[in-house]
């Protein structure tokens, strides 16, 4: 006897993942606001040098190569001024994917581990899309997959492969639940992993996120460009009025009394607070927190999310 299918949005196959490369095509990245410009292909490198994309003409500083300075410029105005350009380089990505049991909850379209994979693949299609190497780290509740970054499909299929397989292991009777500093652990071989002059997409729900989550974020960004996606299901946003809902970890499970207002008083403070303190990272690390609903069709979202970040960047 055939085993019973999964309803759609439950798990994802590695075919459905390679299938969204064509819907990765007109997607964009945003570069670190102090470079004020959006990236759809190689990076534009905040080092100043003689490259091949001249940016801008300015006064001579002491220190500067007298190779830049510009002689008709100078001539023309009695001012010594030289020629700035900005030099392109090679900017390696790394997909970071959470497959931890906190994902596998979802109450409408998909689960959010489902998204999470969903949003991988189309940013990890973009990036080969746009020339660069791509590879990723995907992370379970125990173990760890790193694809090393490369220019090819095999690797970014490698990835959706990887990417399922973890993705196949959620269920509700899972076993295995994350330590308390998993996520915190994961960020750091990554932070070891990418030195500088990287583009580096967190996708997780950040479940677990502790002082230090920000401190890694933090050092990450130094010396690269950190994006992060912040994987949610609105049901905590929206409980339903009157009904008892039980909810599991994998191992455990428990009874919400969703009837009583001091228990749904409790969860939406919950939800409503860490959304708040995400977005206050935003601000004080100055990088891309991007919500990506689970409830909704992931392609569009990041889509507008993605746009809407460049144009808020241009404005700075």
């Amino acid at each position: 006897m055939k085993p019973t299918a999964l309803p759609e949005g439950v798990h994802v196959s590695t075919d459905q993942l390679v299938a969204l490369e064509a819907q990765a095509r007109d997607l964009s990245f945003v570069q670190k606001a102090r470079n004020h410009q959006q990236l759809a292909g190689r990076m534009n490198s905040a080092m100043r040098g003689r490259g091949l994309t001249f940016e801008e003409l300015r006064d001579y500083l002491p220190g500067d190569d007298i190779r830049s300075i510009d002689w008709r410029v100078t001539a023309r105005t009695s001012r010594p001024a030289v020629r700035v350009y900005s030099e392109e380089k090679e900017r390696p990505a790394l997909i970071v994917v959470d497959q931890r049991i906190n994902m596998f909850f979802g109450s409408r379209r998909s689960m959010k581990s489902v998204t999470a994979a969903e949003t991988a693949m189309l940013c990890a299609w973009r990036v080969l899309g746009s020339g660069d190497r791509v590879g990723g780290v995907v992370f379970g509740d125990v173990d760890i997959d790193e694809i090393k970054p490369h220019r090819s499909r095999n690797a970014v299929i490698a990835l959706a492969d990887r990417i399922s397989k973890r993705n196949s292991t959620l269920n509700a009777h899972a076993t295995s639940i994350s330590t308390a500093d998993q996520l915190d652990e994961i960020l750091s071989t990554v932070a070891n992993i990418a030195h500088h002059d990287h583009l580096i997409v967190v996708i997780t729900d950040f479940d677990g996120h502790t002082d230090r989550t920000r401190d890694l974020l933090l050092r990450m960004s130094l010396h690269n460009d950190v994006i992060c996606l912040l994987v949610f299901d609105p049901f905590l946003l929206d409980l339903p009025a009157s009904a008892n809902l039980v909810v599991s970890g994998g191992a455990l499970q428990a009874v919400l009394p969703l009837k009583q207002q001091e228990t749904r008083t409790a969860i939406d403070a919950f939800a409503r607070n860490r959304g708040r303190e995400l977005r206050a990272w935003q601000k004080e690390l100055g990088l891309p927190m991007l919500p990506i609903s689970a409830a909704e069709e992931t392609s569009p979202q990041l889509r507008h999310l993605l746009a809407q970040s460049a144009w808020q960047q241009r404005r700075r």
